[in-house]
């Protein structure tokens, strides 16, 4: 049992306390040689259950709850050995219940070290069914207690016992933390870049539970994992028709692979909430249009086929695409398909997600090119920061060269990889093969509960004439052939019927008038909160409270958010989400909105940004500062500015990778932004929020694109007019001109 103690893992016994003595004694001497956890009653039983995953075994009496804890213990976890002991008669466990248990074994009928045996020989059964593949080699490795010769150079730890500085590292992460660090020179845990042994047995698991053909580890981000499928797949010239709302590295993607793009354009509700592209958007005849007015492609260049469409799945505001429907309105149009999932990896374990994923496996009667997945397993799954998959389906005809494909992932591949990396993605698969849709009903009903929570919270402040946040989410459900308020609705029915989640245009919450029917679902997990100030009609409220505020404000009192929208913030309801966090939440909203209310001072509120204005803020409360921003907001026509910008697709005079090689030859200019009018990016322009490129590398600002000029400027006075609140814009740089006025300057290319 040495392994299991070290691990210090416990059997979970539930005994009576009405039984003999002789009974008690015999049990006490039967697991003597195990560490153990006794309880008398079912309750404090399944409270023990739920709450410590540290479990080697459950050993239950015989008696009235056998049944119900058996069955209990199975909808969790299906392999842990469960033990009935009796005294007598076992003759009232039902032929079910003899399936779901390990041993039922007569306490008085043989020698207690007989009976202990066959107790140990289940556990360690147990023990080595549920370690993960790579993960458990790894372990055993470690455990081997050699002396390395090899790379990394802190050789297990023992550069850092050499050093106070290194021992304060050790002490913090751990000798097995550092003992596991190994090279590759490692044979017995295989190669990660050869594609052998233990590691690639790890990624074929993976591809089994994330029901792809083949996956691959990338460590290096998904960031990574986006080039490597376009680097894999695309090649110079080739033509993108990529969603506009796309992570920047799909955007270097094109750089790397030289491709020509051409856009989807997604919607934007009046909230500027990110919506979905076009289903329309998706067919040839779209397709063809776009390619034939792209003055950029010669004629030979138009009769090509598109080589790599690109969307973005979820969008960040938690929109999931209907991936059958866009396999049925491109009808094979294009070569490759990718869906960067980056913030959707556990869609494939729960049924309310059925369909709306890139590896869905109910599309076997869709013709199909071959399928790519970007999946950050880091975000929201368990794997380290940096540790994603790659996943490939291969096309209904079309099948990947994966030895060719190879190639591409080796020019990305380090050659010293992180072996907890690789473990951590292993073990996250394993989690969810295990129990993941355990995991999802547990993680999808408690954002349930809190969706409802706020909803309720709204309408009890909204009884008293005061105002609350809310979330975007449908405001009433389809129940029974009736409308009713979405916090009436039972829990069960909002975790199993997807069309509660889907949008409509007939139950317009959502803000996207021309929604088509049965395309775009809402993420349960995905938990936008808006704020007073604006509604989805696009009509500003009296009372305003710009997110960015209200941001700062809790993450000063310890609630970080995902994303800052202009009156919205993104939440993320992941796996393990607990009560008491959510109840953290509540409490620093109802804080927020009592010092709204009290119009408490802004010195008490953010002393740091009073301090470093005082002419700006020190005179005000944060009512005060709230309307102040939210007036500005609305006088100064920022969001519609933000509108317009983002329906404009400028002009290409350069692909990105032509611009790209301008600017590391340094044919450019940093110029202010306000005297960019007929100039040519030389890199890319994304504002946060939304996140979403306004200038890509090669496009021309000119009199049809102004009105990106002219937002970019709006933001520029906005950071003037409220100092401390700065923007976040990739391409953009903000400092002092000469003349002491804050600037945002860009790169152009040289004319």
């Amino acid at each position: 049992m040495e392994s299991i103690n070290y691990l210090d893992w416990s059997l979970l016994v539930l005994h009576k306390l009405d039984s003999t003595y002789e009974s008690s004694k015999k049990i006490d001497d039967l697991l003597e040689n195990f560490n153990t956890l006794f309880v008398d009653n079912s309750t404090d039983f399944k409270r023990i259950f739920d709450s410590n995953k540290a479990l080697s075994g459950i050993v239950l009496d015989l008696d009235e709850d056998a049944e119900e804890i058996v069955k209990f213990v199975r909808e969790t976890n299906p392999k842990i050995p469960i033990f009935i002991l009796t005294e007598e008669d076992s003759s009232k466990l039902s032929l079910q219940i003899l399936k779901l248990v390990n041993i039922v074994m007569n306490v008085f009928e043989d020698s207690t070290s007989f009976l202990s045996g066959q107790l140990e020989l289940e556990v360690e059964k147990y023990m080595s069914s549920i370690k993960p593949i790579f993960f458990g080699k790894l372990m055993d490795y470690t455990h081997k207690f050699k002396y390395p010769w090899h790379t990394p150079g802190h050789a297990g730890g023992l550069m850092f016992m050499t050093n106070p500085i290194g021992k304060m590292m050790l002490d913090f992460y751990g000798e097995n933390t550092l003992r596991s660090d190994l090279s590759i020179s490692v044979p017995e845990l295989g190669s990660l870049l050869d594609d052998e042994g233990p590691v690639k047995d790890a990624e074929s698991n993976s591809a089994r539970v994330f029901s792809a053909d083949k996956t691959y580890y990338i460590l290096n981000g998904t960031s990574s994992v986006n080039q490597v499928i376009w680097k894999g797949r695309v090649t110079k010239d080739n033509l993108a028709f990529v969603d506009r709302n796309c992570h920047k590295s799909l955007n270097y993607g094109m750089v790397i692979t030289e491709a020509i793009p051409m856009y989807m354009i997604p919607r934007r509700n009046n909230l500027g909430i990110i919506g979905p592209v076009k289903l329309e958007e998706f067919t040839k005849e779209y397709i063809d249009k776009i390619i034939q007015n792209n003055p950029k492609l010669t004629e030979e260049q138009k009769k090509q086929k598109i080589k790599m469409s690109a969307l973005t799945n979820s969008t960040y505001d938690g929109l999931c695409y209907n991936v059958n429907k866009i396999k049925e309105a491109l009808n094979n149009n294009v070569e490759n398909l990718h869906f960067d999932e980056a913030w959707y990896a556990y869609a494939k374990f729960h049924p309310i997600y059925k369909n709306h994923y890139a590896m869905t496996e109910s599309d076997n009667f869709i013709e199909h090119p071959p399928i790519f997945a970007s999946h950050s397993t880091h975000k929201l799954l368990g794997a380290f920061s940096q540790a994603s998959m790659l996943h490939v389906k291969d096309g209904t005809k079309d099948k990947v060269d994966f030895v060719v494909f190879d190639e591409a992932y080796l020019m990305y591949g380090s050659t010293s990889p992180q072996y907890s990396m690789i473990a951590s993605l292993d073990v996250s698969t394993a989690m969810m093969d295990f129990c993941g849709d355990k995991l999802m009903d547990e993680t999808i009903l408690n954002a349930i509960h809190f969706r409802k929570r706020i909803a309720k919270l709204n309408k009890e402040y909204a009884s008293f004439n005061e105002w609350f946040f809310s979330l975007w989410q449908p405001e009433k459900v389809l129940y029974n052939g009736t409308l009713i308020d979405f916090e009436d609705v039972p829990d069960k029915y909002l975790l199993e019927h997807q069309e509660c989640w889907t949008l409509d245009s007939d139950n317009n919450w959502h803000g996207f008038n021309d929604i088509e029917k049965n395309y775009v679902m809402l993420d349960p997990i995905k938990l936008t909160l808006k704020c007073p100030g604006l509604n989805v009609s696009g009509k500003y409220d009296e009372i305003g409270i710009p997110a960015t505020i209200l941001s700062n404000y809790i993450i000063d009192r310890g609630v970080v958010n995902e994303k800052t929208d202009t009156y919205s913030l993104l939440f993320l309801h992941s796996i393990g989400t607990t009560v008491t966090k959510q109840e953290a939440l509540i409490k620093v909203l109802m804080d927020f909105k009592k010092d709204f209310d009290n119009n408490t001072p802004l010195k008490d509120i953010f002393p740091d940004l009073v301090s470093s204005y005082p002419e700006k803020y020190s005179t005000k409360g944060l009512k005060d500062h709230c309307l102040d921003m939210h007036n500005y907001i609305k006088e100064s026509k920022l969001l519609e500015l933000m509108d317009k910008a983002f329906q404009v697709i400028p002009k290409q005079e350069l692909t990105p990778a032509e611009a790209s090689r301008e600017v590391f030859r340094g044919n450019i200019e940093h110029l202010p932004l306000k005297d960019c009018m007929n100039r040519t990016a030389g890199v890319i322009v994304v504002p946060y929020p939304p996140g979403i490129p306004v200038l890509m590398g090669g496009e021309r600002i000119d009199e049809a694109s102004k009105s990106i000029l002219n937002f970019l400027l709006a933001r520029e006075e906005f950071e003037r007019v409220f100092p401390g609140y700065f923007s976040d814009i990739h391409g953009i740089e903000a400092f002092n001109d000469e003349d002491g006025v804050r600037r945002f300057h860009t790169m152009v290319i040289k004319n």
